[in-house]
This record gives structure tokens, sequence and C-alpha cells, in this order.
């Protein structure tokens, strides 16, 4: 178990663990409890909102916490144990033997030479360290039988057992993916893409209408939550067409992901889920795929993401924190999350919180990040709706250099996907500051779009410049927006 986290009532089912429910009566006030998210008095959090004290003297302490991730120094060659990387050989079974025998004897390195490797899913072990070389290529199969039994998985913030991440560790400490090599998950239009049915992206995905997709099964397991179903019996299959994740760290602690390219992701890319102690450092993700969010901390503590270069077909960095009553019965936050020295290339936003936030977010720090070239739409996006809950607070941005913004720069957008889901669960948002954003040219500088039951709290920027708008911003029920030597242009 993570440490740091108190220990929910859990349940053993094969292997895993399932936090239990809390009664029907307990689940509301998990989700009103936003209201007393106030940062504790004395520390820099609520300094800050007082108008005193740096939020960004935060940082030092979150990094400390994300510790140097080592392992044994002894190297296990793939090859040793009959992988042949010749680009037609299935290299799974012997790299899931090399994996195996480095954790059985004590863990080290597994050291992936150059070549072309076939293989199917592969389970990352404690301890263990895979390390790919530059010219060492693993080409995942997308045949999605080989993606099978399922395994406790977080789609779309809500628990089940479901296909297999490419690369999957569950419970585990001390585990890494290094080195200058590549991950293909080969998906692409009529490979994985397909299954998400309509995409309004450019990107072709291979489905047309009349095709099977996810969208009955994604309704099954959102109506699964809703009614409180137990998650092990929250099965879904290669046939219901939900999309595994590239690479999921469940439950795990002092994470390292460095170097590695990844190509090609069914859905989202990065994926820590209830981790801790993650360091995500200098890889390069280039998948234009739906919903291929470049790195997902979802209900993480203490993640640093640093140096990446991100070219993707969603978010570039997605923060999340379950959903809607999964998300209040796991009810796990998001916090103390630091992306810094990014590139963004493409996505639909630079970094987005939400739409999943039912489990809190709190103290996010985006530093030094360049937004190049016209495939963004946001710098920075937070998304919710009246059915979440939960709560976006402490949100900090500063020296970020934009190209374009093809949208709002800055969005805060409480309706969102409201025509297919209203309630009565008001998510709060407060607490964002933007200092030194320069924006070459942007659609709108800022558009903050609160509910009359839960306005947008205390918006701030600062020194920030907006060369060419299109449009005017827009603020609807927002309470204490300030511009501070911040000149928004008139619109052309």
């Amino acid at each position: 178990m993570v440490r740091g986290y108190p220990e929910p009532p859990v349940q053993p089912v094969a292997g895993y663990f399932f936090v239990m429910p809390p009664p029907e009566s307990e689940l509301a006030p998990v989700a009103i409890a936003r209201q007393s998210l106030a940062p504790a008095p004395g520390s820099a959090g609520a300094d800050a909102r007082a108008g005193g004290g740096d939020p960004w003297a935060e940082v030092p302490a979150i990094l400390a916490r994300i510790p140097t991730v080592t392992f044994r120094a002894r190297d296990y060659a793939a090859t040793a144990f009959g992988a042949r990387g010749d680009g037609w050989t299935d290299d799974h079974p012997a790299l899931q033997r090399a994996v195996d025998r480095c954790a059985a004897e004590g863990g080290g390195r597994v050291v992936v030479p150059p070549g072309d490797y076939r293989t199917g899913p592969l389970r990352l072990r404690g301890g263990v360290e895979l390390h790919l070389e530059a010219g060492a290529t693993l080409r995942f199969d997308p045949d999605s039988c080989r993606y099978l039994p399922p395994v406790l998985t977080r789609w779309e913030g809500i628990e089940c057992l479901g296909l297999s991440p490419l690369l999957y560790a569950h419970e585990e400490s001390r585990v890494a993916i290094t080195g200058g090599g590549t991950l293909d998950g080969q998906a692409g239009p009529g490979r994985w893409w397909n299954w998400a049915g309509p995409w309004e992206d450019k990107e072709p995905t291979g489905w047309s209408a009349g095709q099977p997709d996810q969208r009955p099964a994604r309704v099954r397991l959102q109506q699964w939550a809703e009614a409180g179903v137990p998650v092990p019996e929250r099965v879904v299959g290669a046939g219901d067409l939900l999309r595994p994740m590239f690479a999921q760290f469940y439950r795990c602690q002092d994470v390292l992901v460095e170097g590695v390219t990844f190509l090609g992701s069914p859905m989202w890319v990065v994926h820590p889920v209830l981790s801790r102690a993650v360091t995500i450092r200098r890889i390069h993700v280039v998948s234009r795929g739906p919903n291929n969010d470049g790195c997902v901390p979802d209900s993480c503590r203490d993640v640093l993401i640093e140096d990446c270069v991100f070219d993707t077909g969603d978010d570039c960095v997605a923060i999340k924190a379950g959903r809607n009553r999964d998300g209040w019965r796991v009810n796990r936050p998001a916090e103390n999350i630091v992306v810094r020295g990014c590139r963004m290339e493409a996505g639909h936003s630079a970094v987005a919180i939400g739409s999943e936030i039912s489990g809190r977010i709190r103290g996010v720090y985006v530093e030094r990040c360049t937004l190049a070239g016209p495939r963004l739409d946001h710098v920075v996006r937070i998304k919710a709706n009246s059915t979440r809950g939960g709560a976006v607070e402490q949100v900090h941005l500063r020296d970020i250099t934009a190209d374009q913004a093809g949208e709002a720069a800055v969005l805060v957008d409480l309706r969102y996907d409201e025509t297919v889901e209203q309630g009565s669960r008001w998510p709060l948002v407060r607490d964002l500051t933007i200092e030194r954003l320069a924006c070459r040219q942007c659609g709108r500088a800022v558009r903050l779009e609160g509910l009359p039951e839960a306005a947008v709290q205390g918006v701030v920027l600062r020194d920030c410049s907006f060369a060419h708008v299109d449009r005017a911003n827009v603020l609807r029920h927002v309470d204490g927006f300030v511009a501070d030597r911040t000149v928004f242009p008139a619109t052309s």
C-alpha cells in the first residue's frame, strides 16, 4: 500500500484489493465537504490566500519527498532469456521472464538492447528498471485478446476490471521504465482508435457510422458506478471496446519514467493512479489519437513532470481525481504536482485539470513551459460540471510562453459536458494564479464560466501579455478576478 495514505476498508479479490464503498448516507458529505478545503492556517497556501507569502515556497518540500529511485547494480539482458529483437519473433514470453527473474532475485535492471521486439502486455515488478537502450523498440500487439484476463484499472475516473494496460504495475515500489528506446503501441486508424467512435479532431481514427464503438460500455460502466455495483463485478472485456492505457502504475510508490519515446497509444499514455512519489522526466510522446492525453496523474501525490515533449491528440498533461460517485467512494485527491520545463507541441490543452475532480485536486505548480505551434487550444483548462462535486484549488503557473492558443488561453469551464450531465453536486474552483504568461496569439485571453451556485473564486493574472486576441474575455459567475500589470489588447 502506498505510504502516507490512510488505510481504507478493503476487500481482497483475486489478487487485488478494492476500496469498500461507504454507506449511501456517507456519500453526500464526501462531495459536499469541498467547502472545508481551505489551506491549514499558517501554511503557504493560507498565507497566499490572505495576500501574503509565496505559494511557490511549497515546491522544494514537494520535490524533497520524491526520492531518486535506485536499483540493485545487476543487469539482466533480455536476449539472455530468449528475446531476439528481429521484428518477427514474439518476444513477449522472454521479456516477461526477464522481468520476473530480476524481481525474484532482488531486483536490478532488465536491459533491452537495440532491436525490434514484438510483444504483448508486460507486467512490471517492484525493484525492477526496464531499460531500453537507444535503438530498441518494443512493438505492442494490437490484438485486444492479448490484454486479457482483465486487471484492476481506472477508466475515466471509474475503477473496474478491464483490459490490461500495455505496461502495468500494481501495488509495486521502486519501478521504472528508462533509456533511449521507443515504446510503440501501434494504435492508429482501425487499430484501437476506431473504438472511440465519433471524434471531432482532424486525425483519422478508422471509425465510420454504423460500426461498433465504446459508447455503450462507457455508459454501462458509469451506471454501474452510480448504482454502487462492487468493483469486482464491473468487468469489461475485449468486446466492450474500452481501450487500455499505455503505461499505468496503480497504487505504486517511487515510480520513474525517463528518456523513452511513446508512440501510438490506444488511450491515455502515462497514467499513474493512486500513486505517490512519481517522476516523469524527458519522455517524448507522439500520439495524436482520440483521448491520447500525454501524462495523467490520477489521484496521485507528489509528482514531478519535467523536461518532456508532448505531441498529443488530447491534453498534454491532464490532472484527475476520480469521477462522480466512484471518485467520492475512493476519496483520494491529486495533490502536490509540479510540471516544469516541458514543451507542448500539439494537444487540446498544455495543462488540463479535470473533468474528473470528484476526489479533489490541489497544489498544482506549472513553470517554464513552452507551447510551440498552432495545434494547441489552451494554456490551462479547468473543467467540471454539476455532477462532479469535488474541488480544484491552489493552481499556480508562471513563466509560460505560448505561440498560439486557438481558443481561450486561460479557461475555467464548470459547464463541461453539461448537455449529457447535470446534477446538484457543485464543484469548487478557487485560487488560480498565473504570472508572466506571454501568448503571441489566442482566440481569447480569458474565459471563466462558473455556475450560479458555484462561482469561480480568486483568479489572478500578473505580468501577463497577449499580443493578439481575436475575441473579448468572458467572465460569468466569478468572484474575485484581478489582472495586475496585465493588459488585454483590443479584439480584431
